[in-house]
């Protein structure tokens, strides 16, 4: 069996790692992955890009990968799609457009049930199967036999959870893995440090940033520990602040107390605001919503990310409050969704 794979972000190649451990060499992959992953045509490591206006930069270039993706999936026998709804809902147009049979995956879906909610009926068109990973997001779907809830990846991925309270002067500071993040967040991060000097200061960096781009986005680190490994971090700082994205999810999963801290580009940010359909950013914060009606933890963002607001939250807030609602999360959660994927890709 031979799978073409459009697994752009680093978060979707943790998953698509995961995944590939439930199939056999029988299966062979192509298309757009880390290379550490295997044989790729597209090594996403270097080409992660963020926000409206960075999409419009590099379009030329997305293009031209589109295309060459479409060419590529003659040859496939499924075509799984992996988040990057913007990149990956035009090429699923073109692939049912030239191969009317191809069967067509959808795994991490877009956000749909946030805005832009026309994209379901159109994913609901174009995709033989639905791979779900929010429990809530079924209900938005019309064609019930298509979409699946099939757990959480990250279920898979973390065995580490927090049971109670070990204080320890340690903060963590997670500003992203893009550059308009990193340079958004740092400055305030760095005077977080500053302010409080009597802890532990780590800051996590991806382990394939070189020298040149942390020199070029970080500014001063000369503050922090510096560490590459998110999740076992998390599983060991007293605190940690963290930039929206799956990172949040994470912290909430192991019951680590974090704030949500987050500055777009005002650009960015506007169009967002206009027209997101949500209460909250955080994806904990929106499950738990929808489980009780209450937010999971607090988020600070645009002008609300100040030292202040985020120095106050580090000292005021209910740490015993994160670790029992982790748990009412991961019972919401169920499972993970790697082998429930695998399962039905080999159907």
């Amino acid at each position: 069996m031979k799978i073409l794979v459009s697994a752009l972000e680093k978060s979707s190649n943790t998953h698509l790692k995961e995944l590939m451990k439930h199939l056999d060499d029988s299966v062979e992959f192509c298309g757009i992955f880390s290379k550490e992953l295997g044989n790729s045509d597209y090594d996403t490591s270097a080409d992660t890009i963020m926000g409206f206006v960075d999409v419009l930069k590099k379009l030329r270039y997305l293009n031209k990968i589109n295309n060459d993706m479409l060419k590529l999936s003659k040859d496939a026998d499924i075509v799984l799609l992996m988040d990057s709804s913007g990149f990956n809902l035009p090429l699923a147009k073109k692939i049912r457009n030239l191969h009317p049979k191809k069967k067509i995956y959808y795994y991490i879906l877009p956000q749909a049930w946030a805005w832009k909610k026309g994209r379901i009926k159109t994913l609901e068109n174009i995709c033989d199967k639905l791979f779900s990973i929010l429990p809530f997001e079924i209900e938005f779907y019309q064609k019930k036999d298509k979409i699946t809830y099939v757990g959480h990846p990250l279920l898979d991925q973390i065995k580490k959870f927090k049971h109670k309270i070990e204080p320890n002067n340690s903060i963590a500071y997670m500003p992203g893995s893009r550059k308009a993040e990193i340079k958004a967040l740092m400055p305030l991060f760095r005077q977080l440090s500053i302010n409080m000097p009597n802890k532990t200061h780590i800051l996590i960096i991806p382990d394939n940033f070189d020298k040149t781009f942390i020199d070029e986005n970080y500014g001063d680190i000369s503050n922090f520990q510096i560490q590459t490994d998110a999740r076992e971090v998390l599983t060991t700082v007293e605190f940690a602040y963290i930039c929206s994205g799956t990172a949040t999810l994470e912290a909430s999963i192991i019951g680590t107390a974090f704030a949500l801290v987050y500055i777009a580009k005002k650009l960015d940010f506007f169009i967002a605001n206009f027209f997101l359909d949500i209460k909250y950013i955080g994806l904990a914060n929106i499950m738990f919503d929808k489980i009780s009606g209450k937010k999971f933890h607090n988020e600070y963002l645009q002008n609300e990310a100040t030292v202040k607001n985020l120095t106050d939250e580090y000292l005021y807030c209910n740490k015993q409050k994160f670790i029992t609602n982790s748990k009412i999360l991961r019972d919401y959660l169920k499972y993970g969704s790697s082998e429930n994927v695998s399962k039905q890709l080999l159907f």
